[in-house]
Order: structure tokens, then C-alpha cells, then sequence
């Protein structure tokens, strides 16, 4: 018998055919202790002195089985599934091999695990959810533990996800998981890094890509640059990096051209001054967010190898007399423009994309804290305006003296931290906001800030896709 993870078969496991999952499991339970045998009289010795060494790489093989067991006993929607997983693991460990324990504590390192949903504590639209989710991906990740608490906006992003990661498409499937790396990595989050990893591994990907960015094609190392500027200082797309991101030209031919943009509405001259000037003001104060001590974050080999030049990052675009004129909502907005844009590129995402970004924006339930019957939705606009002034991005019919009226300073940190350098987030900025709301309302905030940002940064590329195809 083979060595390695692959003789396991987990695909079974997946399906909502009980008889399925029992047959899988058994086949699993088989499988592992067949190769647990030869390992149970070292336990955690990598070599046997007295007969043939084994091989490391065998070791490594079977823990990262157990490992996914012990993710299955605590994570798997169906009982069944965690139950027998308990069991397997007791009869390996019954044989003198230690199996592995969890590595934290929940899914999340700012919101107490007991705060958080228990998987088979569901009810039955949750547990919906999560076998949809589970069949789709075959785990239940963190994030979507984390979203659980606002079960409306988790349904459209899953849908969302699976349409864009699984769906047939004009990228192959290895392709879009390598882009998710680059995205991820840009970020430093291992943790995203690691579950694309292991999807472009599942779906073929090849190993060698995965050394550093110059080992894969040319046309996802041209998308480089694009997801560098993208990531951290959208607003500096131009027509330029659509030319040499040469992935839009397969469908280029599938494409109309464009209307040209749509004239400007007639504006009153003197209230649209002083909007025009508190935007600026709120832009410009926008860069003194950040605490003094604020250290960068050097990512690992480990990371960066998925892409290139690690010093860049987000700057504010108004520093050093630097000018970047002011992305007017008016002119190119995601409703008129980049809606029908996405659509034409990819059939149906956009849909897909703009339900979430309204669930996200429009979501409510109508509280406060300990308070009800709120009417939060100056709040909820106030944190999306704030998002995208950061990224130079002005509605002219919003008043931003608002916005340092409704949102203190260590709010604006937690804020722009999160949407211009996650990787920088740390607990005592999620602790110093909002003290006395609860951890669901504070998810929500976090959905409304990734939601805001993803807006910000598909108006500048698809305003460049635009300016190019015109």
C-alpha cells in the first residue's frame, strides 16, 4: 500500500446520504489504522532502531490525517461524522500513538470560543448553511464559524464563494486557488494562505508553483503587480496595468465596449463646495489615524514567497505633497457602471457581488448594544463613507461632518488598521471600540469594513478596465 495522505478517501463524508457517510467511514477508519500498525511501537520516534527506519515524510503523512480527523470530530455538521471521528481517534490513541491537539482555542483569536456558535448546536436554517458549506468545501472554516452570526450575510458570501471558487468559469479551478495565495499572502495570512494551498493541491495544482511566485506562469506573475496596487494603494490603478495583465484578454473579445461615462449631474454650487471641503478635511485627518508606535510587520519566507517586492504596502495617498484626484462616486459607481462591467466579464458574479454588498451594508437588527429599535443606518453609512474617503473615494451627497461625530479615534484605528493592514490587528484594538456592544455586532462591523473595502478597490480596476476598453 502507498504511502501518504491520498490512499484516505474523505470525498464520502461530504454527502447527506447517511448510508454514504457510514460506508466512508468505515473505509476511513480501515485505511488509518492499517497504517497506524507499523507506527504504534515507536509512538513518536520518527525510526525504529531495530528494523527498517521510516521515513519522516510518513510521520508527517499520518499526522496531518489526524489532524483532519480531530477537525472532523469537532467541526463536521453532521453528528454522525463527529462521532465516529471521536472514535477512530481513541482507537489510534488506544494503540500508544499520540494524536494531535488543537492548535487555539475557537476560531477566532479576539471573540471567546464559548461566545461563539458550537458546531451541533445549530438550528435547522445554520445547519443548512453549514452542510452547503461542508459539501462545497469539506470543512467548515474559521471564517465561516465567525460569520455565523449574522446567518443572512454568511448565505450570500458562501454562495458568492462557491460561484467564484468551484463554478465553471474562464480561470481554471488551480488558477483561481493560486490567485487566492497571492491575495492572501499580500496580507500575510497564513491561515487563508494555507486553505488556498491546500484547494490548489486538491484541484492539481502543481507543487513547483508553490516555491515562489517566478515559478508560475507568466500570466500569474503579471498579476503581481496588479494585486500589490490593488491590495494597498488602489487608487493608482490605470489603464496601464489592465494592459499588461494580459488574464482580460482572453474575454476582451466576448466584450462590448462601454459606454462612455455619464455626464456629471448639475450640482449646486455652493452646498456642494462645503461638501467638497469636509470630504478633504476627513481625507486628509484620515492620515493621522495611526498610533506612533506602530511597528511593521516583516512577513515570512514563508509567505512572501507567494509575492514580490515585500516593502510594498499602504501609504497614504495624500503624504509628501503627493496628489491623487478624488474618486467621485458620481462619475463611476458600482450600481451604473462596474455592476454591468463585472457581468459582462463574468456572467452572474456580479449579482452575486452586489447582494453581498448590500446584505453587508443593509443589514440591521435594529440595535444597539443593550438597545432596541435603533435606527442604525447613519452609523452604517458613516463607517462605509469613512472606508472609502481613506481610499480617496467621495460621495457628494454625504455630509462627512458626520463621520467624527459617530466614530471616536479608537474606532478610526481598529477601522483602518483592518482595511489597509489586517495583518497589523491585534486584540487590544478590538477590545479599545465599542466596549459594551456585543462580539455579533462587532463581526458585522468587520463584514461592513472587507465589504467597503472590496467596493473601493473593484471601482479603481474596473474604472481602468473601463478607461481601457474606451
Amino acid at each position: 500500500m502507498a504511502e501518504g495522505e491520498n490512499e484516505v478517501r474523505w470525498d464520502g463524508l461530504c454527502s447527506r446520504d447517511s448510508a454514504t457517510r457510514d460506508t466512508a467511514l468505515e473505509n476511513i477508519k480501515q485505511a488509518i489504522l492499517r497504517k497506524a500498525e507499523p507506527l504504534r511501537s515507536v509512538k513518536v520516534l520518527p525510526y525504529r532502531s531495530s528494523e527498517q527506519p521510516l521515513n519522516a515524510a510518513s510521520w508527517d503523512g499520518f499526522n496531518r490525517i489526524l489532524a483532519r480527523l480531530l477537525m472532523l470530530s469537532k467541526r463536521c455538521p453532521f453528528e454522525d461524522v463527529r462521532e465516529k471521528s471521536q472514535f477512530i481517534l481513541k482507537c489510534v490513541q488506544e494503540l500508544g500513538i499520540r494524536i494531535p491537539r488543537p492548535l487555539g482555542h475557537g476560531p477566532s483569536r479576539f471573540i471567546p470560543e464559548k461566545e461563539i456558535l458550537q458546531v451541533g448546536n445549530e438550528d435547522a436554517q445554520m445547519h443548512t448553511l453549514f452542510a452547503d458549506s461542508f459539501a462545497a468545501l469539506g470543512r467548515l472554516d474559521n471564517i465561516t464559524l465567525v460569520m455565523v452570526f449574522h446567518p443572512q450575510y454568511l448565505e450570500s458570501f458562501l454562495k458568492t464563494q462557491h460561484y467564484l471558487l468551484q463554478m465553471d468559469g474562464p480561470l481554471p479551478l488551480h488558477y483561481r486557488h493560486y490567485i487566492g495565495i497571492m491575495a492572501a499572502a499580500r496580507h500575510q495570512c497564513s491561515y487563508l494562505v494555507n486553505l488556498h494551498v491546500n484547494d490548489f493541491l486538491h484541484v492539481g495544482g502543481d507543487p513547483k508553483w508553490l516555491n515562489g511566485l517566478e515559478n508560475a506562469p507568466q500570466k500569474l506573475q503579471n498579476l503581481g503587480e496588479l494585486n500589490k496596487v490593488l491590495a494597498h494603494r488602489p487608487w493608482l490603478i490605470t489603464k496601464e496595468h489592465i494592459e499588461i495583465t494580459d488574464s482580460f484578454c482572453e474575454v476582451e473579445a466576448l466584450m462590448e465596449k462601454m459606454k462612455q461615462l455619464q455626464e456629471c449631474r448639475d450640482e449646486e454650487e455652493a452646498s456642494q463646495e462645503e461638501m467638497a471641503s469636509r470630504f478633504e478635511i476627513e481625507k486628509r485627518e484620515s492620515m493621522f489615524v495611526f498610533s506612533s508606535d506602530d511597528e511593521e510587520v516583516a512577513p515570512t519566507r514563508d509567505i512572501s514567497r507567494h509575492f514580490e517586492d515585500t516593502s510594498y504596502g499602504y501609504k497614504d495617498f495624500s503624504r509628501h505633497g503627493m496628489h491623487v484626484p478624488t474618486f467621485r462616486v458620481q462619475d463611476y459607481c458600482w450600481e451604473d457602471h462596474g455592476y454591468s462591467l463585472v457581468n459582462r466579464l463574468y456572467p452572474d458574479v456580479g449579482q452575486l457581488i452586489d447582494e453581498k454588498f448590500h446584505i453587508a451594508y443593509n443589514l440591521t437588527y435594529n440595535t444597539m448594544a443593550m438597545h432596541k429599535d435603533v435606527d442604525t443606518s447613519m452609523l452604517r453609512r458613516a463607517i462605509w463613507n469613512y472606508i472609502h474617503c481613506m481610499f480617496g473615494i467621495r460621495y457628494d451627497d454625504y455630509d462627512y461632518g458626520e463621520i467624527n461625530q459617530l466614530l471616536d479615534r479608537s474606532f478610526k484605528v481598529y477601522i483602518k488598521t483592518v482595511v489597509c493592514t489586517p495583518e497589523k490587528a491585534t486584540k487590544k484594538m478590538y477590545d479599545s471600540f465599542w466596549r459594551q456592544f456585543k462580539h455579533s455586532e462587532k463581526v458585522h462591523v468587520n463584514l461592513l469594513l472587507i465589504e467597503a473595502r472590496m467596493q473601493a478597490e473593484l471601482l479603481y480596476a474596473l474604472r481602468a478596465i473601463t478607461r481601457y476598453m474606451t
